[in-house]
């Protein structure tokens, strides 16, 4: 049994001048690539072995990191199906040079699927809920899940229309 806290996983790293972009804060890009790292950290610890990103649901940049800046960045796994999972990440910093608060710079929802070594869809263990803001979680995935489905049909069925 695998709760989402058991999958809880921390990164960190002092971010520099080799992630800066020409405005001289840390490129977005630098931060998405850790955001996947990480939350691939969960995804793969939950799913005992390999889980590739399959989507990333939503990223929302709340605030600038700078170079100096240590990026911190957390992931669960926040709701399991048969195959596919999804991770909720944040991103926060603080100084690399001083005792700070952290601040809030980025959330993200991703979706892996767990695979086997040919690369073939596998089945992952089930996620069991033991807190109220676990059971929140998971059913707030539940609704992102319903809306990315939505939405692939939707795009479907407007591309069928448009060939008919």
């Amino acid at each position: 049994m695998t709760t989402p806290t058991d999958t809880r996983i921390t990164l960190s790293r002092i971010m520099t001048n080799a992630e800066a972009n020409l405005l001289g804060t840390v490129h977005g890009g630098n931060i998405m690539k850790m955001v996947d790292d990480t939350a691939g950290v969960a995804a793969n610890r939950f799913a005992h072995g390999p889980a590739v990103t399959a989507a990333m649901d939503e990223m929302a940049f709340h605030n600038p990191v700078r170079v100096g800046d240590v990026l911190h960045v957390s992931a669960q796994v926040n709701w399991a199906g048969r195959t596919s999972l999804e991770v909720g990440v944040r991103a926060e910093v603080d100084r690399w040079d001083a005792v700070t608060e952290r601040v809030h710079v980025a959330s993200a929802y991703l979706v892996f699927v767990a695979v086997d070594d040919e690369g073939s869809v596998r089945e992952v263990g089930e996620l069991v809920t033991s807190t109220t803001q676990e059971a929140r979680r998971f059913r707030e995935a539940q609704i992102r899940r319903a809306s990315r489905l939505a939405r692939r049909e939707a795009i479907r069925s407007s591309r069928e229309d448009e060939s008919a």
